[in-house]
């Protein structure tokens, strides 16, 4: 009689039509999709397949017919962009975080707080995102013409084709610096190795990162589902863990 209920409590709990859905990642927000991705599935018994990469190429990607469901974007703009050319299921867009850049190095006490490193050259490769396709890439970019060290730091810059990319530059030791997310290098509450400056927001453009439901995946239970728990706490306690605003 036990054995009778303990089933029929599991199929009660257990979700009716458990599906998959294919999420096109920006590179910048891998450690916590991880993290969201397993308690989710978790929770639901969904499965989800995770695609990690620059934005620009994944909506390229997109475009161009890749099976992808659900977009979170490191941009507001591209989602829009899917929206208004009927890839993206129209009012499906919603903000899931807002990024934080930082300048880090992989060296104790390399970089200080201001960032004066960038005005005193004391650095041989500088590493960011490819700014057309990379919404930190276009940022740093934006910090570097404000704090008038472009025109001096630009033979020395070195481009990788997503943030993600660009932080393995500066971890391996290849760049001594590196313009990454802040959610790479931020643990705990704090800088997990190295040194950093964290930049201040108003020295660029918000970065508002999108997630937006792709017309592909409309009918998708699993898409739909994920997308609510995206908004929900248990998925706002990890996007802010690792750093980034709400």
């Amino acid at each position: 009689m036990l054995l009778l209920l303990a089933l029929h409590a599991l199929l009660l709990t257990a979700p009716s039509h458990a599906e998959q859905v294919m999420v096109a990642v920006a590179a910048n927000f891998t450690a916590p999709m991880q993290k969201i991705t397993a308690e989710f599935e978790r929770a639901s018994g969904h499965k989800v397949l995770l695609s990690f990469g620059a934005t620009g190429k994944l909506f390229a990607q997109i475009v161009n017919g890749a099976p992808f469901e659900i977009l979170l974007a490191a941009d507001e703009q591209i989602p829009a962009q899917l929206e208004k050319d009927g890839y993206a299921v129209n009012g499906s867009r919603f903000t899931y975080a807002t990024g934080r850049l930082a300048l880090w190095s992989a060296q104790a006490r390399k970089v200080d707080n201001p960032g004066d490193v960038l005005h005193q050259g004391a650095f041989t490769h500088l590493a960011l995102a490819n700014p057309k396709t990379a919404p930190y890439g276009a940022a740093a970019i934006e910090v570097m013409t404000k704090l008038g060290v472009l025109a001096s730091a630009h033979e020395k810059i070195v481009q990788g084709e997503n943030v993600a990319q660009t932080y393995q530059f500066a971890a391996s030791g290849n760049a001594d610096l590196a313009f990454v997310a802040l959610s790479q290098v931020w643990k705990y509450g704090r800088i997990s190795a190295g040194s950093a400056w964290i930049v201040p927001s108003n020295m660029h453009q918000a970065i508002r990162q999108d997630a937006v439901l792709l017309e592909r995946g409309r009918d998708n239970v699993a898409a739909g589902a994920l997308l609510a728990y995206l908004k929900g706490n248990a998925a706002r306690a990890i996007i802010r863990s690792y750093g980034y605003a709400l």
